[in-house]
């Protein structure tokens, strides 16, 4: 028996949202299991992929910073082309942009709604769809969403979250029978509450870091390297069977 591999030697990546937290992290271990990578970041925010760029250059891979605007459609275009003619094309996405504006149901606005549906599923699909596009001339490719245990369950102050990310989780569905002709594998990765600098606010608040912890079997909120083992797997030839799969990286939450 062979061991199927999870390196990504010669592989070509676009890692979306880049720039700190999960993103950088994933970014980051692409390049470390073998793949080239173009990350992406708002563009008033470019400065935030120096640091992803040259631990990616440290580790003898390409890194090529690109500016992208979800969902802006001109944006997704220029961004999938820049990035494919940098790499000479695109064999992984990572669609890990995303935000969550937390308000109460009754204090949501439609500004917000629109705000967190359009980065979060619009823009998501967008970019898949375009990837895609390369991807079917190319032979295939694998595409991994991101979308959070708050997919397949709710928490409270998070409805248009919550709604983006069951949307993320069934779309991942769709487009990995759509195009499993093509060899393309669609999966998604669905995370509890990830520490990062952008969600430190979140865990500074007592009552709220011990509701998590309760729900939490493993005792533990997480890091964003333990979601970028799981994007790396969904995107390795260790995963070539899998498809339509969101894999719940949640220390047990959804188990309860």
């Amino acid at each position: 028996m062979v061991l199927p591999s999870m390196r990504l030697d010669g592989k070509k990546t676009l890692v979306t949202g880049a720039g700190s937290g999960i993103g950088r992290a994933l970014a980051v271990a692409m390049a470390e299991a073998g793949a080239d990578c173009a990350a992406t970041e708002l563009p008033e925010q470019m400065h935030t992929l120096d640091p992803v760029c040259e631990q990616i250059g440290n580790l003898g891979r390409k890194a090529v910073p690109v500016p992208l605007t979800l969902p802006d459609i001109d944006s997704i275009d220029q961004c999938v082309q820049t990035a494919a003619e940098a790499l000479g094309g695109i064999d992984i996405l990572v669609n890990n942009a995303g935000i969550n504006l937390p308000r109460e149901a009754l204090e949501i606005t439609e500004a917000d709604w629109d705000n967190v549906l359009d980065v979060n599923l619009k823009g998501l699909f967008f970019m898949s769809q375009r990837v895609a596009r390369l991807m079917i001339p190319a032979g295939g490719g694998k595409i991994v969403n991101m979308a959070s245990q708050n997919g397949v369950v709710g928490y409270y102050r998070r409805a248009a979250y919550c709604a983006s990310k069951a949307g993320v989780v069934n779309l991942t569905r769709v487009l990995a029978l759509e195009w499993a002709r093509h060899r393309i594998n669609v999966n998604a990765v669905g995370p509890t509450f990830i520490l990062t600098p952008l969600t430190q606010s979140t865990f500074d608040d007592p009552e709220l870091r011990q509701d998590l912890l309760a729900r939490i079997p493993l005792g533990r909120v997480g890091q964003p390297e333990d979601v970028a083992g799981a994007v790396v797997y969904l995107a390795s030839p260790a995963a070539d069977l899998v498809t339509g799969h969101t894999l719940l990286v949640d220390g047990g939450w959804t188990a309860l």
